[in-house]
């Protein structure tokens, strides 16, 4: 029997992979009997069953943590962003990828990765090229396209889509907008208060509008509404707010030292060389805004085909 970690499944990175992915899935399987957060280190140690109480031939996890107790067991490595992270933060997942992770992949000779920077950092990291790295590839909802309704905002805005986290680099954004006078941004953001703590901190809280919790259309409708989007990002796995905004019609400004995003955009976007050089970003920014609708090809982001490369590796696991 194929037990899949189900807990993944949310919103937005690994868990829109994992919602989207999973419910398309040919292969017989059962969700795990398993609560908690499933990023959560602990859990490793714990021996999972199936809800039915049928033992388990096969694990499958969208994302990146494995339990011990389990002969063969397929796990999802998006990014390696937790070993590239700064001190102290790195140490916290260090140990599990270190003395847990490598050897799981090492002994089961595969692992699943979402774009081919991962791919390749991973093959760097993992050192063992008889393990078998598959890039299934990333998708994208059928929300995010050029034909629909656009936000109307009062006043020209950039958008930012993301979380806080330090590799997302959203403060250099943030600083830039105070050299840009005719424009205000919106953030989407699930920290709404951290949001409106770091804009205040950097003194652009009045040109700030902040959302959290948006559905894919009404999010779609800020893409195509926006002068441009904004993808700071130093480190990536994938970049989904990169594809989404170039599926809608509305160009990405984007750190052209992040390869992952320049991965997705091509010869799409304009790419800033100082990721931290806030002028140089207010400058792309306001080129951006000025730049024609980009003619993005997005049909290679297609979740059905995601989902069916993973159901291939399932049913050829389980043979």
């Amino acid at each position: 029997m194929i037990a899949i970690d189900t807990r993944w499944i949310g919103a937005h990175g690994i868990g829109r992979y994992a919602a989207e992915v999973i419910g398309r899935l040919r292969v017989e399987w059962e969700a795990l009997d398993a609560k908690g957060n499933p990023a959560s280190p602990i859990g490793v140690l714990k021996r999972p069953t199936t809800r039915s109480g049928k033992g388990i031939g096969l694990l499958y996890s969208p994302g990146y943590m494995g339990f011990r107790g389990v002969t063969q067991q397929i796990v999802t490595v998006h990014d390696l962003i937790h070993l590239q992270t700064r001190w102290p933060q790195r140490a916290r997942y260090l140990a599990y990828y270190e003395q847990f992770l490598k050897p799981l992949i090492r002994r089961n000779g595969i692992v699943l990765t979402v774009s081919e920077t991962s791919r390749d950092a991973i093959r760097e990291w993992i050192g063992d090229p008889d393990v078998d790295i598959v890039n299934t590839g990333n998708g994208l909802s059928e929300a995010f396209t050029v034909d629909g309704p656009a936000s109307a905002e009062g006043k020209p805005y950039f958008l930012y889509v993301g979380n806080l986290k330090g590799h997302k680099n959203v403060e250099v954004v943030l600083r830039a907008l105070a050299f840009i006078d005719d424009f205000s941004m919106v953030m989407v953001c699930g920290d709404s208060d951290g949001a409106r703590e770091l804009t205040a901190r950097l003194g652009v809280a009045d040109r700030v509008t902040h959302v959290s919790g948006v559905d894919d259309a009404t999010l779609a409708q800020l893409y195509r509404g926006a002068s441009a989007t904004v993808v700071p990002s130093l480190i990536e796995g994938f970049g989904l707010p990169a594809l989404e905004s170039l599926a809608c019609g509305t160009q990405v400004v984007y750190w052209k030292g992040c390869p992952s995003v320049a991965e997705i955009c091509g010869p799409h976007g304009i790419s800033v060389s100082g990721a931290d050089d806030a002028q140089e970003w207010a400058f792309a920014m306001t080129n951006a805004a000025g730049l024609p609708a980009p003619n993005y090809d997005s049909s290679p982001y297609s979740w059905p085909a995601v989902a069916a490369r993973v159901n291939d590796v399932l049913e050829g696991r389980q043979a």
